[in-house]
């Protein structure tokens, strides 16, 4: 519903469907390959599926990414100003609060230059295609210059404040969402004395930990960023491996067996995204 709200400006209304298996698609491709390259499998899922432009597509799941990173930082924010919760924490060699305020603030000044370019598109593009001209040998500098131009139709839900806040909206449900998860999680694993903020913390923890580029699913990663995290509540390393380790892989077989269901549905393959997205 987000992403439909972030490409309606620039393609026009798009129908759900196609939109939701390109969604899943795109998930799916995280789980199986490497260094979230399902971001590009999903904007060429959508380019096949939609008709939207490649780097249209990209550029509005970038959007989505930086109303993802606000969200997270505000809650993450949320988290740390508990009185449960010790001040100076750190993970590793990274102060929580000090992580918090880069997120918040490093996303927010994207959104805001995002903004400022969209709305001065006239004066902003321009001076690009001519520092694009001048830069770039002449048989590539069309071709970039295009790609700029399709990008920034992608930002075009930032001419929208109605549109703004209801994209965050979505943001904040869908991560509010993925936050009652963590805590059913934290019944089912024994762990239901935890308070709410646990949950909050190790949302921004894990979600800020997953989005470097790493390995296929980001196991690893992802159940040591829970063992860190949960050691500030009491919990034993064992016990949050374990929580770490079930709530990630009942996560990751739904997401990745509708992602493949949808992938041979749409006549799309894996060697087609294997081909396309990597050089895109």
């Amino acid at each position: 519903m987000r992403w439909r709200i972030l490409l309606a400006h620039a393609h026009g209304p798009a129908p759900f469907r196609p939109l939701w298996h390109a969604t899943t698609i795109g998930f799916m491709a995280n789980n199986i390959l490497p260094a979230r390259a399902g971001e590009l499998v999903r904007s060429f899922a959508a380019t096949r599926l939609v008709g939207v432009p490649f780097t249209t597509a990209l550029a509005s799941v970038a959007v989505e990414r930086v109303f993802d990173g606000v969200v997270i930082g505000l809650v993450f924010a949320i988290a740390l100003a508990s009185t449960d919760f010790p001040a100076g924490a750190m993970v590793g060699t990274t102060n929580l609060t000090l992580l918090a305020g880069i997120m918040v603030i490093g996303f927010s000044g994207v959104l805001v230059v995002c903004v400022a370019v969209v709305r001065n598109r006239e004066r902003v593009l321009p001076l690009l295609e001519r520092l694009i001209h001048a830069l770039l040998p002449r048989r590539f500098a069309p071709a970039v210059v295009r790609i700029m131009h399709h990008a920034t139709d992608g930002l075009g839900v930032l001419h929208s404040v109605r549109d703004v806040l209801r994209v965050l909206t979505w943001s904040f449900a869908q991560w509010g969402v993925n936050a009652v998860a963590f805590i059913l999680g934290f019944h089912a694993f024994g762990l239901g004395q935890l308070p709410v903020d646990a949950a909050l913390l190790l949302q921004g923890v894990v979600a800020f930990g997953v989005a470097v580029p790493q390995a296929p699913g980001f196991f690893g990663g992802f159940e040591l960023l829970t063992r860190l995290s949960l050691e500030f509540y009491g919990v034993s390393g064992d016990r949050a491996l374990s929580y770490g380790f079930g709530i990630h892989i009942v996560w990751f077989i739904p997401i990745t067996v509708i992602g493949l269901w949808h992938l041979a549905r749409t006549g799309l393959t894996l060697r087609d995204l294997r081909q396309q997205a990597p050089p895109a």
